[in-house]
């Protein structure tokens, strides 16, 4: 015996305290339903009795789908009558799905372009992908996978627009179905395994159920029944912790059964289907009715019942003929040959295996696979679209970040037009490659390579400036202009020191903050030659500012810690600095530099040209920020600014 296999005794137990809790469940299901019947009658305003049929349908539905089908059929014509534009469309939603679970498939397609039509009128962009789901869902036993793939990727398109994560997870994982169906185990298996990595992200717990199954259904295609078994268990033992619909249960108990079926466990998973075929027939659920019924009819035929398989199998080939479910007319057909072969009835044998040879032609998918995979190229190449043109935003950024460079240091216009240049005929390979280049992956590496020689030409085009800064001012020997020199060279270093950052690291929208100020600091006390004398504190933790944040608040910092080392120790040479840039609030940010200097004498006229203090200030109006200075014991500058997140 298999290990872990429920014994039969077991099973009855489960089965007879299953019962006792479904009948406790449905008296009060009916109790729900008696109560909320009478309140119907009793209330006046349509608004409110569309909102208690919405509430019946959804309890009928968890023991009664013929039920919860009459109920949406009056929310749909007291939606018609009251004029009801929001809830027309949700109850023909609401009796297309009942149509659907009763494989009344036509009827299905009906209500479901009806509330297509209603949601589209009102904008509801969430109705229309739920909507779509259900329509991929009866494509699917029609055998139409192309039509399913198409629904579901618009279903996509619509989650994504309004951000609707359990609506993306939904998307995944019909996808992930659609792809198993075309026999793209490897495609389907990787959007299972997103649909399971969003919904632990963003704790959706209910979609991660039939996550879990999707990924069973592309491991037990591939052949690994095992694993199969393991997110089958997953999936079941997650939904019963949810109390999820009988139906539910169902489905999921079916797909256990059909691992352990291609396991070889045979004895199991006949015990499986048998338990789970008399619950669907007592909850009238007649698509598990059909769906259990075929699947025993094969599971006898494994184990020489022959007599037994033929029964069933009988049952669900007429199930299916009637229906119209050519997706598994293949199947049974070929299952029915297989069965009068063993019985050897060899005329019946052959007539139907002449059938499913024939309805296997009839449904070929060579040229769907082609369709479908045309569909999701073209998906992906929008997504890459999508991508393209954020990476277009950002290199304009980048570009708005050089002009600002270009306005605080004349000096620079000759080198930054080279830059700019440069960044046009990179900007034009880039291109280039985009069209040649067919995956999002070698794209995004090619831009992201193509950024950092960005940065580098920019740190190096600056180190250039400074050191043609420092070989002039080494000719200089007034003082006043030697010191603004060296001014406009440790200006130049600390936007260089931004570059170097950037293409050195791993996120090129971003500076982590601390490492940058330790930087800068270190090359202004070298060029002061004063690191034996002043120390300089970062008292902060790791923070990241995008580029436009960042560059601002450098050159603030740069001009304060000059000022201090130039004036604020006259007599001791010696003293302590420190930075602090902390997250105040979520969207503020607070900077402060002090130090334990001598401080601003009151009536003594400022030194200097007074160019720093006017470059502080008209950075920190750019960055929609207030200054306050404080002069006693020191000299402290506090600032506060907007602050955006970095992503």
């Amino acid at each position: 015996m298999i290990k872990n296999t429920p014994s039969i005794i077991a099973l009855l137990i489960i089965v007879l305290l299953g019962n006792q809790q479904r009948t406790t469940a449905q008296n009060t299901n009916n109790n729900s339903i008696d109560s909320l019947t009478v309140a119907l009658e009793l209330e006046e305003d349509s608004e409110k009795r569309l909102e208690i049929l919405d509430n019946l349908v959804a309890i009928a539905f968890q023991t009664d789908l013929n039920l919860a089908k009459t109920y949406a059929k009056k929310g749909v014509t007291l939606a018609e009558k009251s004029n009801n534009d929001s809830w027309k469309p949700r109850f023909h939603e609401m009796q297309g799905r009942m149509h659907a679970n009763l494989l009344e498939l036509d009827s299905a397609s009906i209500n479901f372009n009806k509330a297509i039509e209603g949601y589209t009128a009102v904008d509801d962009k969430k109705g229309q992908a739920t909507t779509y789901f259900k329509i991929g869902w009866v494509h699917k036993r029609e055998g139409d996978i192309e039509a399913a793939l198409k629904v579901d990727l618009k279903a996509l398109k619509l989650m994504e627009a309004i951000d609707d994560k359990l609506g993306i997870a939904g998307a995944y994982n019909r996808i992930s179905e659609d792809l198993t169906r075309q026999g793209r185990y490897n495609e389907a298996f990787d959007y299972a395994l997103k649909t399971i990595d969003l919904c632990k992200e963003n704790n959706l717990q209910t979609e991660l159920a039939y996550a879990y199954t999707s990924a069973g259904d592309t491991q037990i295609a591939i052949g690994n029944y095992e694993k199969s078994l393991t997110y089958y268990d997953q999936a079941l033992q997650l939904a019963k912790s949810l109390d999820f619909s009988i139906y539910d249960l169902l489905n999921f108990s079916n797909n256990r059964a059909n691992a352990l079926k291609r396991k070889g466990d045979y004895k199991a998973a006949k015990t499986v289907y048998e338990q789970t075929l008399r619950q669907a027939k007592q909850v009238n659920y007649d698509n598990a009715v059909y769906v259990i019924t075929g699947n025993l009819g094969e599971i006898n035929l494994l184990l020489g019942n022959y007599k037994d398989a033929l029964k069933f199998q009988l049952q669900t080939v007429a199930t299916q003929e009637e229906k119209g479910d050519v997706s598994n007319l293949t199947e049974g057909y070929h299952h029915l040959s297989t069965i009068y072969e063993k019985l050897k009835d060899y005329p019946k044998a052959l007539e139907f295996q002449k059938k499913a040879l024939k309805m296997r032609d009839s449904t070929s998918k060579i040229e769907s696979d082609r369709t479908m995979s045309q569909l999701m190229t073209q998906f992906e190449t929008e997504k890459k679209d999508q991508t393209i043109e954020a990476q277009h935003t950002q290199i304009a950024q980048q570009r708005k970040t050089q002009l600002l460079y270009l306005a605080i240091a004349g000096i620079l216009a000759l080198s930054l037009l080279g830059m700019f240049l440069s960044i046009k005929s990179i900007r034009k390979k880039r291109r280039a490659l985009q069209v040649l280049n067919a995956e999002l992956d070698t794209k995004n590496k090619q831009n992201e390579l193509l950024l950092k020689e960005i940065h580098h030409r920019v740190k190096n085009n600056l180190e250039m400036v400074k050191s043609l800064i420092a070989l002039q001012s080494a000719q200089i020997e007034d003082s006043a202009t030697k010191d603004a020199m060296i001014a406009s060279q440790n200006r130049v270093q600390s936007m260089g020191i931004i570059h170097q950052k950037l293409y050195q690291g791993t996120n090129l929208g971003a500076i982590e903050m601390k490492d940058y100020f330790i930087n800068l600091s270190d090359g202004i006390l070298d060029a002061f030659d004063a690191e034996d004398k002043i120390k300089i504190e970062c008292a902060m933790d790791e923070l990241e500012l995008d580029v436009d944040t960042a560059v601002p608040i450098g050159l603030i910092v740069n001009e304060l810690l000059t000022n201090a080392l130039k004036y604020a120790f006259p007599k001791t040479n010696t003293g302590t600095i420190s930075i602090q840039l902390t997250k105040k609030t979520h969207d503020t940010l607070q900077l402060e530099v002090a130090d334990n200097g001598v401080g601003k004498v009151i009536g003594l006229a400022p030194e200097g040209t007074g160019f720093g203090s006017q470059l502080v200030q008209l950075l920190t109006q750019q960055l929609n920020g207030t200054m306050q200075e404080n002069n006693k014991e020191g000299t402290t500058v506090s600032f506060e600014f907007k602050h955006k997140n970095v992503a």
